[in-house]
């Protein structure tokens, strides 16, 4: 008589334990905030190392030419840290390299950055396959992916102008996304801009409201998805009926998923779009695109006779 091959665990799957380092720990009180209670181990493998070394060039570079700033004085860094930057090349250097200080740091990190983000998305896309399953979580980081590129890389070498890209700053980011709404025409009327902002809210509320329905129904084992799908009566059934019942159309713990993940992956994708299109090649002004395409509300209503 045949035997059935036993389910692998996490240590098993995978060709052997080369590339993991650690072992699993468990922590029960980590249940407590609704985590997993196992910690490690880790799997390194070249694309992650990679991602980890220029990630970790791009850091000590950026940290290293903002504490210069203030003189290497830990206080000073500590106190002006998150309005301390690094700033592309003035604009009369278009795309050649520029002296480090002006500018110059920034390229260096940027390319330390770019390269450690693409390395990650082949890290996470080389271990779904060798686990076998399909890798749409790199699929999804794709969206934030395309996002960077096009502010970092690509609107600004098709402007001819690395200026044009955000410096390397917590407050000087958000700096830049104000100033470029302002000198564009205000984005409140860049319809791309619009489905970004749709998809980030439209996001958010799916999946609040995926975790409010699980969260609710744990104590029927709803988060226990996979068995719950496969027996009625269960939380998953129950979620399901409460939500073709209150909200009118039919959720399952796949599709509220599959929505998630295109909202999620659309906000990137069409912000991206949305940056792109805003420079003199293309929209100059949003305001006055709104204006022509007959979506800005009148300032002044004329009277009814």
């Amino acid at each position: 008589m045949a035997t059935m091959n036993p389910i692998p665990t996490d240590l098993e799957l995978g060709p052997g334990a080369k590339g993991r380092i650690g072992k699993a720990v468990e922590l029960p009180i980590l249940e407590n905030f609704g985590m997993d209670s196992q910690i490690g181990p880790t799997y390194l493998g070249f694309w992650n190392v990679f991602a980890y070394i220029t990630g970790g060039l791009f850091t000590f570079i950026w940290l290293a030419v903002m504490a210069a700033q203030v003189n290497w004085n830990p206080i000073a860094f500590a106190k002006y840290f998150f309005v301390l930057q690094i700033d592309p090349p003035p604009s009369f250097y278009g795309l050649s390299f520029p002296p480090l200080q002006q500018g110059g740091w920034w390229l260096i990190t940027t390319f330390f950055l770019t390269i450690s983000i693409l390395a990650w998305f082949m890290f996470l896309l080389t271990r779904a396959r060798t686990l076998g399953i399909k890798p749409y979580l790199a699929y999804g980081f794709t969206g934030a992916i395309i996002l960077y590129l096009v502010i970092y890389i690509i609107r600004p070498m098709w402007m001819g102008d690395w200026s044009e890209a955000p410096p390397h700053g917590l407050k000087a980011l958000l700096d830049w996304t104000n100033n470029v709404s302002v000198r564009y025409g205000n984005f409140y009327y860049n319809p791309f801009h619009m489905l970004s902002i749709f998809f980030l809210l439209g996001s958010t509320v799916l999946l609040a409201m995926h975790a409010g329905t699980i969260w609710a129904l744990e104590k029927y084992a709803a988060h226990e998805e996979w068995d719950e799908m496969q027996a009625p009566g269960t939380g998953t059934e129950r979620a399901q009926l409460f939500w073709r019942w209150c909200m009118g159309f039919n959720a399952n713990a796949y599709s509220i998923h599959l929505w998630a993940f295109w909202f999620a992956w659309l906000c990137g994708v069409t912000g991206a779009i949305g940056i792109f299109l805003s420079m003199p090649d293309f929209v100059n002004n949003w305001y006055q695109w709104g204006i022509e395409a007959g979506i800005v509300y009148p300032e002044s209503r004329q009277p009814v006779p």
